[in-house]
């Protein structure tokens, strides 16, 4: 796994996961339930894309977002 530091590394990322499952950009986009501009922008590592569409583009392509190295213990949605 490498470490994403920016948006663009970010769109590398996921222009990969895409390819190895064999999605096309309009797939993804209705997939995700996003526009496929919004895909391409995602992929080009548009710095202000929505938060919200980028997590529904992870969760499409069967992935999660997990943070780390913030303070050391892992999140707990519920605590």
């Amino acid at each position: 796994m490498n470490q994403i530091k920016t948006s663009a590394d970010l769109g590398c990322a996921l222009r990969h996961a895409r390819k190895q499952l064999g999605l096309t950009q309009p797939q993804l986009a209705l997939a995700a339930g996003v526009g496929v501009r919004f895909i391409v922008e995602l992929e080009a590592g548009k710095p202000t894309i929505r938060l919200e569409g980028v997590l529904r583009v992870i969760q499409a392509l069967g992935g999660g977002l997990t943070l780390t190295g913030l303070d050391g213990e892992p999140y707990d949605p519920a605590a």
